[in-house]
């Protein structure tokens, strides 16, 4: 498509270009900024309508504030485009999320304007408090904005970083970009008024004096009139909860009216009070595209599309998503078993629980973004006799290991983990790649540990978690399709626990998947099959318990012994690797080879390019084999 015209944006290679102009050109920059992004995103895919949402916001900060030396952080990053677009990353925009091009997210690496990376929620009031104790420490004169969304702020981290906040009190601004939840009366002339009244230097003199006042009043005098002035504040403004977390509160305005925003962000600025603020701006997510505003589900994270009608380029049809699969699977289980309940962290469609949901209204729970809670509510739901599922991405099961340990594992409880974007993910990144879940899980006693290695498997693996009772469960499986190449049953079969399966029977090397690499082992299989090398090719189901007498098997009736998996050192490859040291099968001479994710994180990329780095296809699998039998396999290649 043709590129917008943008007379004014093209003026800006930097933030400081921007920051003479007047009200009007500043519109007007933010009117060819949105342009931009929709244009960019139509060409890219990515997260439209978060970005849409702060242009005005984004240009009203880096207009204020003297970016990168005023410290700018956006929590998660979604809404980060228009960013990116305004401080020198312009000509790179398009290459947004591709390989070797821009992250979809802030990077560190990227850019000096960058000063946080984000990718997950809730993470910036504390990274921000943290920039801004360390100016305080260090003598610097420079100001934090932490920009969070109001769906972060329904993770307790960030109630943690406003309560040390509060109590700290460093210079520290943050703004609540509030698009969905209804904390606030409408916005209009009037609450903008207060705002800027709220925010002006005069303003906070008064406070100030009468504050000082009331600490000579008697006492029952002084709190009477702390407590009118906090209540007059929250019927206007409906800032009680966070004055009382120790912020000072300015809002709601109009997060799409510079009008509003500037001089608001302007006494901010240069206010002498010593913060913490809060500045509470409503705007509107997917802003300025009618059909991003109409659907914001539907175009959060979007494929290419076509500007003029905002219809989104569809993959033809394939084999059925593993997200889709499990939420099948589970809805099979739960049309016989009225205990099982679905739990997800403000991720229903993610997880594929929104179908969870049409179904049994009253057994799935979104519990917002809220890891740890949503582990531990899980716990508790377990302790009743309940059969929790708690599907959760494994990149964000990181943020309630300590819950999936201390709650789950150490009691017992049969708390089932459905995690989703196991191994790499593509265009999101290192930041969303679910790299870490084997070994971290792995290490946890009384835990069955399952991945599936197809459609089929994965239903089969949810049967079986919903059938046992006697301590937590999980299975992995990968974002994206199937391999269409078995039926998905309609409902799945319950698996002996701890047992694995022969897929193919050979006698000189054996490989071992634990995932989804099963295809990639087959192929690997029948390319050695051209040199001779007659192969065994196993998948391993389970990680806890190990299938032991498979395992010893393969170990006495091969040479070479290849594990694979698609996760990081200390994982599948290193329970077999401890098991066959721990009994002697290492002593005789076999050659085990442990493949797993290299050592790095791996860059966003298309999937197969992910996989040539991180060197899990066929072509690597063989190589690993012939390197192991040495000059013998290398006679057989000639």
């Amino acid at each position: 498509m043709d590129r917008p015209e943008t007379p004014t944006l093209d003026r800006v290679k930097v933030p400081a270009d921007m920051r003479n102009f007047s009200n009007e050109q500043l519109r007007n920059l933010a009117d060819e900024l949105r342009a931009e992004t929709i244009s960019t995103v139509s060409t890219t895919g990515g997260h439209l309508g978060s970005s849409l949402g702060v242009v005005e916001l984004t240009v009203a900060i880096h207009a204020v504030f003297d970016t990168p030396n005023d410290r700018l952080i956006w929590d998660v990053g979604h809404q980060c485009y228009p960013h990116k677009i305004l401080t020198g990353r312009r000509d790179r925009i398009r290459t947004l999320r591709q390989g070797g091009g821009l992250s979809g997210f802030t990077k560190r690496s990227e850019s000096e304007y960058d000063p946080f990376g984000a990718a997950h929620s809730s993470t910036s009031i504390s990274a921000g408090l943290g920039m801004a104790v360390a100016s305080d420490l260090k003598g610097d004169d420079r100001h934090v904005i932490a920009v969070i969304g109001d769906g972060s702020m329904s993770a307790g981290m960030a109630y943690e970083a406003m309560n040390n906040a509060g109590a700290l009190r460093s210079k520290l601004i943050v703004i609540l970009n509030d698009n969905d939840m209804s904390i606030a009366p409408p916005v209009g002339a009037m609450s903008a008024y207060l705002s800027r009244t709220i925010s002006s230097r005069p303003f906070l003199s008064v406070r100030e004096f009468m504050a000082k006042m009331a600490k000579n009043f008697p006492a029952p005098l002084e709190r009477a009139a702390r407590r009118a002035d906090e209540y007059a504040r929250g019927l206007l403004t409906g800032g009680t909860l966070f004055e009382e977390m120790g912020f000072y509160y300015v809002g709601p305005v109009d997060g799409h009216n510079l009008d509003h925003l500037l001089p608001v962000l302007r006494n901010l600025r240069d206010s002498q009070h010593p913060g913490p603020f809060l500045l509470h701006a409503v705007t509107t997510k997917g802003k300025g595209y009618a059909p991003a505003e109409a659907a914001g589900d539907k175009y959060h994270g979007v494929q290419k599309f076509d500007v003029a009608t905002g219809v989104q380029q569809k993959a033809p049809p394939g084999p059925p998503q593993y997200t889709k699969v499990f939420a099948q699977a589970l809805i099979a289980e739960a049309e016989h078993d009225d205990r099982i309940v679905a739990i997800n962290a403000a991720m229903p469609s993610g997880t594929g629980l929104d179908a969870f949901a049409k179904k049994f209204p009253d057994r799935c729970f979104d519990v917002g973004i809220a890891e740890q809670h949503a582990v531990t509510f899980a716990a508790g739901m377990a302790t009743e006799g309940m059969k929790p599922f708690c599907a959760i991405y494994s990149t964000f099961l990181q943020r309630g290991y300590d819950q999936v340990v201390h709650d789950v594992a150490l009691q017992g409880l049969p708390v089932r983990f459905g995690m989703d974007r196991a191994g790499l993910v593509g265009a999101d990144g290192a930041t969303h790649a679910g790299s870490f879940d084997i070994a971290f899980l792995g290490c946890l006693p009384n835990f069955v540990l399952m991945a599936a290695s197809d459609e089929a498997e994965l239903a089969h693996m949810v049967a079986t978690m919903a059938a046992y009772d006697e301590g937590p469960t999980g299975v992995r499986y990968p974002r994206g399709e199937g391999f269409g190449l078995v039926p998905v049953p309609t409902r799945g079969e319950v698996l002996e626990i701890g047992r694995g399966r022969i897929i193919r029977e050979g006698t000189k090397i054996a490989i071992l998947s634990y995932g989804t690499r099963l295809q990639e082992c087959l192929k690997a299989a029948d390319e050695l099959g051209n040199f001779g090398l007659s192969t065994t090719v196993a998948d391993a189901r389970f990680a806890k318990p190990l299938d032991t007498q498979l395992i010893e098997r393969l170990a006495r009736e091969h040479e070479v012994l290849i594990t694979i998996e698609e996760g990081s050192v200390n994982g599948f490859g290193g329970l077999v690797m401890h098991h066959l040291a721990t009994h002697g099968l290492l002593d005789r001479g076999l050659k085990l080879r442990p493949m797993v994710l290299p050592d790095i994180y791996i860059d966003h990329d298309n999937p197969k390019k992910q996989y040539d780095v991180a060197r899990l296809n066929s072509p690597h699998i063989v190589e690993t084999a012939l390197a192991a039998l040495g000059q013998e396999a290398l006679k057989a290649r000639a």
